[in-house]
């Protein structure tokens, strides 16, 4: 009989076109393998307010970890930006493969065709990214930030219905959901520095499933492997929450060096905590942890605990 894998993942647009491409990477590499998915609705999917309500990211994977966890499937597809930082995987599950990194950029979508500098002021900016938020509070104070959630499907529904005068999305996803040509601005890391795990998916798995950890493992990209493991572990060692405005990547050079940019952000903008090191002779967990180390001491603990969540 052929091996067959099941791939439980959230239920949107964007998710199922994700899956879509696990199972083609999958068929390249072992043609005699039998793909189904498993979609699910999460609470973070069906919940409108604020993440924090529902105690933070976990909200999108939640539902996904227990389908997995219970059998019910043996591959989940995550948005490594989605999963928690703060916390270690569901026991039992690992993660078996990182898919070589997308676009880790932002992007405006403004159906007037302006820039954020050309928006007029009180124009309507739709994002609920704390970390977005800070960064547009900052440089952009006259235009207003607008809580918008769900997914990208139906936000650019919302901007097209005339709720938003723009949009703040991932560069990377408007190119999943075959959006690219809607996008008016591409922001520089340096003008809007991306989330942790941005532009990347992770493939979780059973721990004790030898079967799928070693199919799914012919998927991995060192590189992006390397990536992921120092941003996590800088995440995981700040021990931020829902509501920190926390943002940072990593990047692993063609000669093998690595290295990590990272910022932490007061809600408002006004106070930034920046650092860039360079692993050297560290591992890429190593790495996280010294970024962290450097933004502690400079202050990130008492920025962090002093926002509510």
């Amino acid at each position: 009989m052929p091996q067959v894998i099941r791939i439980v993942t959230r239920s949107s647009p964007m998710a199922l076109a994700q899956v879509e491409r696990v199972r083609a990477l999958l068929a390249e590499r072992h043609p005699g393998l039998v793909t189904e998915v498993v979609p699910v609705t999460t609470s973070g999917d069906r919940w409108l307010g604020a993440l924090s309500a529902l105690g933070g990211k976990g909200a999108f994977t939640k539902e996904v970890d227990a389908a997995l966890l219970a059998g019910g499937a043996d591959l989940a597809v995550h948005c490594l930006k989605d999963m928690p930082g703060d916390r270690p995987l569901p026991e039992g599950t690992a993660v078996a493969a990182y898919l070589p990194r997308d676009d880790i950029r932002d992007a405006v979508v403004s159906p007037s065709g302006l820039r954020l500098d050309q928006l007029p002021a009180g124009a309507r900016v739709g994002t609920s990214a704390v970390r977005r938020v800070a960064q547009l509070r900052a440089e952009y104070p006259e235009l207003e930030c607008v809580p918008i959630r769900g997914n990208a499907n139906s936000r650019l529904a919302k901007l097209d219905a005339g709720e938003y005068d723009a949009l703040l999305l991932a560069v990377s996803g408007l190119e999943r959901i075959g959006q690219a040509q809607r996008i008016t601005q591409v922001l520089e890391v340096d003008e809007m520095c991306p989330p942790i795990g941005a532009g990347i998916l992770a493939l979780q798995c059973r721990a004790d499933d030898t079967a799928t950890v070693d199919a799914v493992a012919a998927l991995n990209h060192a590189p992006t492997w390397r990536e992921a493991a120092a941003e996590r572990m800088m995440l995981h060692a700040l021990q931020g929450h829902c509501n920190s405005p926390i943002a940072g990547y990593a990047r692993a050079e063609k000669d093998g060096r690595l290295s990590l940019r990272a910022r932490v952000f007061s809600p408002d903008g006004k106070r930034v905590l920046a650092t860039h090191e360079w692993a050297g002779a560290l591992s890429p967990d190593e790495l996280g942890m010294a970024t962290a180390l450097e933004l502690l001491r400079q202050g990130a603990r008492e920025l962090i605990d002093e926002i509510p969540h």
